[in-house]
């Protein structure tokens, strides 16, 4: 009987799923030290994953390990050179990680185009009628160039929102091919800096990989309108944040939004925590109840597949 490791609880939908089948056993573990997990990991065939570093350390104690299956779509945080060396399974939620982002990316946008919440202080602050001569760089979405950098899942469902506001969409993707794109709406960039100099906003949603990481550095941001903004939803470090901080401070751009950090959680001195001129959020992009039901439970089907020979290729990282 397959034993089965819950690394770092998650939503209760996909616990059950794996504690009302009766030909797995699991045990939850929410102590993600490394000594813990390097303690507890080599009795499990399967891990579930969501936040806590597996390095190459961990897993030479995983005999045993057959399969690990993320909560997410993201694997920075597993020795990925390792698991192809030993043949042990990558599995990835490939259905449930693109609404809620995609509306997070949104909210951030309409967030910082309407003044960070400006209205809502100027109320509560008793400056009720100081609002009607505010300096402020209020702008309406219609019309205004989006830049999706990565178009996958978030993106395929980012473009529909963005359309919905009748703002022009460009896309740039090196994998995805121009009809594609057109299919949904979209135009194709094939040169990033072209698209930089076009975008009034850039929304970025892919891997952090050697092409990703400092994507966008202070030269780039530069090539970018003085009224642009930034979304980086997907990993910390494919925007450099000691540049983008630069960048706000100096107006080298209009604003911008993290939901992502280069050391998470961020340092307490991180200089971004201070900047009035980003919206940040803890790396909670998916944390809707509709989206936390859901990962878990494809997290936990994908790893009940992967032992009973019927796993979806989609759900499989090709290493």
């Amino acid at each position: 009987m397959p034993k089965i490791a819950i690394v770092d609880k998650i939503h209760q939908d996909g616990i059950n799923l794996l504690k009302n089948n009766s030909k797995f056993e699991c045990e939850i573990i929410e102590d993600l030290s490394k000594k813990n997990l390097i303690s507890k990991l080599p009795a499990f065939d399967g891990i579930t994953l969501r936040r806590g570093k597996i390095d190459a350390e961990i897993l030479e104690k995983c005999k045993k390990l057959k399969v690990i299956s993320r909560h997410g779509v993201g694997f920075d945080n597993v020795d990925i050179k390792y698991l192809k060396k030993n043949n042990i399974k990558l599995l990835v939620t490939s259905t449930t990680t693109s609404v809620s982002p995609s509306e997070h990316i949104m909210f951030m946008i309409l967030n910082i185009s309407k003044g960070i919440d400006f209205f809502d202080k100027a109320v509560r602050n008793g400056k009720f009628g100081s609002v009607m001569h505010m300096t402020h760089n209020n702008f309406e979405l219609l019309n205004k160039k989006i830049l999706i950098i990565g178009f996958g899942r978030i993106g395929k469902k980012l473009i529909k929102r963005c359309l919905g506001f009748e703002m022009k969409v460009y896309a740039y993707d090196p994998y995805v091919e121009k009809n594609v794109i057109e299919s949904f709406g979209g135009i194709k960039i094939d040169n990033l800096e072209e698209g930089l100099r076009e975008a009034d906003i850039i929304s970025l949603s892919v891997p952090l990989t050697k092409e990703t990481q400092n994507l966008i550095t202070l030269e780039k941001m530069e090539m970018m309108k003085k009224n642009s903004i930034i979304i980086n939803i997907s990993r910390g470090g494919i925007v450099n944040e000691k540049d983008l901080n630069e960048a706000l401070n100096k107006k080298i751009i209009y604003g911008a939004g993290l939901d992502v950090f280069e050391k998470e959680p961020p340092d307490n001195n991180n200089p971004l925590l201070k900047n009035k001129r980003i919206v940040l959020s803890p790396h909670a992009a998916t944390f809707t109840q509709e989206c936390l039901s859901k990962m878990s439970t494809e997290t936990v089907q994908n790893i009940i597949d992967f032992f009973e020979g019927r796993l979806n290729n989609n759900s499989i990282v090709k290493l």
